[in-house]
């Protein structure tokens, strides 16, 4: 008897196959389909599909055999995959030095095999696709043209399995930078809150204090700092909404009182010269309050900073449809221009203004985004000079 030989490019053949995470697996149906298949059209007791593992003849499906490996250096697989032709056969092993005293003869009765290898796209024999019988036998041609087609078969299974393998770690991969990028962005963007507070109330008292003691020119600095400062509170905040908008559509759904919300929402963003109100019915029934809060929130406070009437007047009116719960929230503010109101949905998009202090560009298309998730749809309507109204419907 003769042991088989190692291909040439054992080493990377291995590395290969260990790709397809096929060695100790449970047995499945698409493959037993295949030997049950094979064994049938050839008239063969026995019908094998093998992965040659380091040591060992591993058998994803094994028809009319009752284990599910043998060692490699007695194989007929490992002879196979040496071959260069398509097939490879075994009329009479007994008469074949190669397999002379090999132990399969006397404990399987394997006297004939024939052998398709399992060759990848990139060259490597992975395994055999296989036929044994208890005697010396010749398959026709129509035989071994069915065991050639369905290796390929096996073959292409093989690869789906390794695509798919390769698409779910790298999904995985993704999942897991997501939620690290998630747990960094939420630690810098709250570090830096605390800082970013200090700095905006110190320069409000600064500025109350030099007032009418320094010139124009270091108030006029001061109100650079301010500014700059609060449009980096904004981004910051803008940050915190965009990586909480999936958690937040996992909310439990819960009644809400629109009264309420509307003055927590005043005492938190309205100056004593600011007017929010609320139309339509109270109390509404079955809808995410945290992420309707946020969003009632971002609109609000758009809806403040573009306006500079000297009375800003801003509306939230609730109409309940069949399926959707739907918002309006009005303003006198400044407006947008026709040609422009698509675009404010955009990240990072900024529409400037005179008068008006630079945004972010993230506010609006992390509430369309949430929004979105949450099975609805937002859309504004707008007059410059006249005021904008923002209209968002939630499904139920």
């Amino acid at each position: 008897m003769q042991s088989p030989k190692l291909p040439t490019n054992e080493r990377l053949r291995l590395s290969v196959l260990s790709e397809y995470q096929l060695l100790d697996t449970l047995p499945e149906e698409d493959y037993d389909n295949v030997t049950s298949l094979v064994a049938s059209i050839c008239d063969a007791p026995m019908s094998l599909i093998t992965m040659l593992d380091k040591e060992r003849n591993f058998f994803k499906s094994h028809h009319g055999v009752p284990f599910q490996e043998s060692p490699r250096d007695i194989s007929f697989c490992g002879h196979a995959i040496l071959g260069d032709g398509p097939i490879f056969i075994i009329q009479d092993a007994r008469l074949d030095e190669r397999f002379v005293n090999n132990p399969l003869i006397e404990g399987a009765k394997a006297i004939f095999y024939a052998g398709v290898p399992l060759v990848n796209p990139e060259g490597y024999a992975l395994g055999t696709l296989c036929v044994f019988d208890h005697k010396p036998r010749i398959l026709t041609d129509s035989q071994k043209h069915a065991l050639i087609t369905l290796g390929k078969q096996v073959v292409n299974s093989l690869e789906l399995r390794r695509q798919n393998l390769k698409l779910q770690a790298a999904k995985n991969e993704l999942t897991l930078h997501n939620i690290q990028l998630k747990k960094f962005a939420s630690h810098v963007s709250h570090d830096l809150k605390s800082p970013l507070a200090n700095i905006i109330s110190l320069s409000q008292l600064l500025k109350e204090d030099l007032e009418g003691k320094h010139s124009d020119s270091s108030l006029e600095y001061l109100e650079y700092i301010e500014d700059s400062a609060l449009i980096l509170k904004d981004y910051i905040d803008g940050i915190l909404l965009h990586y909480k908008a999936d958690e937040l559509i996992k909310e439990e759904k819960e009644d809400v009182q629109l009264s309420k919300l509307s003055e927590d929402i005043s005492q938190l963003l309205l100056s004593k010269n600011d007017t929010l109100s609320y139309t339509g019915q109270d109390v509404i029934k079955n809808i995410n309050k945290v992420a309707l809060t946020q969003i009632l929130i971002n609109l609000v406070d758009n809806a403040l900073k573009y306006n500079d009437s000297e009375k800003r007047l801003i509306e939230i009116a609730y109409v309940e449809e069949s399926k959707f719960h739907k918002f309006l929230v009005s303003d006198n503010g400044i407006g947008i221009e026709k040609d422009k109101q698509d675009l404010i949905f955009n990240l990072f998009a900024i529409i400037p203004h005179d008068n008006i202090k630079r945004s972010t560009g993230i506010g609006l298309s992390t509430i369309k985004n949430l929004i979105d998730k949450l099975g609805g749809a937002i859309q504004v309507t707008s007059e410059v000079g006249v005021g904008s109204v923002f209209t968002f419907k939630i499904a139920k």
